[in-house]
């Protein structure tokens, strides 16, 4: 039997209390439901200080049995939010203001009153569903900066979490992969004899991308509708930096895959799966490396340009090579 992490148990407990009656629960000016549940320990927060929060967010059907878990942060990089009069406007923030450092929220949504108040529903949602989100307030903090570092840290700390999964799973596999300074891991089946990939050169590359870990297909350029080979010069960070990074260890000719970890594909965007900090994994033949056009054009949004914050590792990097100078 298929083991259920704590806090999802907690929030199934919930959520069949919340599909069944709305018993329990407060009222908004907005019309807003929720429910607290706090040990009181805590003082509570201030107008103007800030919640770091893990949530998730689900539909509750009112003609199906099994619910939609549409986003949770639970496992990955918190929320934060701040606290402020918003007034009522049918909106989860409406009550941050009575919360305490540890405690738990559920919101319900339903549905007609959004759409009353939004003029229009998703097409996955109906009149009679319920959104219910719920809420865990991890910590409180007085200013932007000290949220930003502690944001800071929990990128490291998730940037450590997708390296640690690609190896356990590498090594789950018996596979034998190479390490970049960046952190992408590389399987080198054939190096290739001609040209070297990089910067500066332009490369073309058929590939198939799949899923991480179940390797899911979910693009390619070799079995899909597009046959054309996918060309980008290295070195213009037009392609996501595992591209760029990974196909380094390979020459015209080559053939391997890339174990690329989120943060040096997606990142926080919603990746193939729609969702963010996803791994991915990438087969990948070098079919040609010549001298780069004068002028490149973007690949057609074929593959994401960088994040804001490979952006910013990438400023960092050019900083510390001019100051080495």
């Amino acid at each position: 039997m298929k083991k259920i992490p704590s806090y999802l148990f907690i929030a199934m407990i919930m959520l069949a209390a919340v599909s069944c009656s709305n018993q329990g629960f407060k009222k908004t000016k907005s019309g807003l439901l929720y429910k607290i549940i706090s040990d009181g320990k805590s003082p509570q927060v201030k107008k103007g200080q800030f919640l770091k929060i893990n949530y998730s967010q689900k539909i509750v059907f009112a003609q199906k049995t099994k619910d939609s878990l549409l986003f949770s942060t639970y496992g990955g990089v918190p929320g934060y939010a701040k606290v402020d009069s918003i007034g009522p406007i049918y909106n989860p923030a409406e009550v941050f203001d009575l919360l305490h450092k540890g405690d738990s929220l559920v919101i319900v949504l339903l549905a007609d009153t959004l759409e009353a108040k939004n003029g229009q529903l998703p097409p996955f949602i109906k009149k009679k569903d319920k959104v219910v989100i719920s809420f865990k307030v991890l910590d409180v903090f007085d200013n932007q900066d000290l949220v930003a570092k502690d944001r800071e840290d929990e990128l490291q700390k998730e940037k450590g979490r997708e390296s640690k999964a690609i190896e356990d799973y590498l090594s789950a596999n018996k596979i034998n992969a190479k390490k970049t300074a960046l952190g992408t891991y590389v399987v080198v089946n054939t190096v290739g004899d001609g040209p070297a990939v990089d910067s500066g050169k332009q490369v073309s590359v058929m590939y198939t991308g799949k899923s991480f870990p179940d390797g899911k297909v979910f693009e390619s350029n070799i079995t899909g509708p597009r046959k054309d080979t996918m060309k980008f010069v290295v070195g213009r960070h037009t392609i996501i930096e595992g591209w760029d990074d990974g196909l380094r260890l390979f020459k015209k000719g080559g053939k391997g895959t890339l174990y690329i970890p989120a943060f040096l594909a997606y990142d926080a965007k919603p990746g193939p799966d729609n969702k963010p900090y996803e791994n991915l994994i990438f087969d990948v033949e070098v079919v040609d490396v010549t001298d780069a056009p004068k002028e490149t054009a973007h690949p057609g949004g074929q593959m994401p340009q960088m994040s804001p914050e490979q952006m910013k590792r990438l400023q960092e990097q050019m900083q510390r090579q001019q100051q080495g100078k």
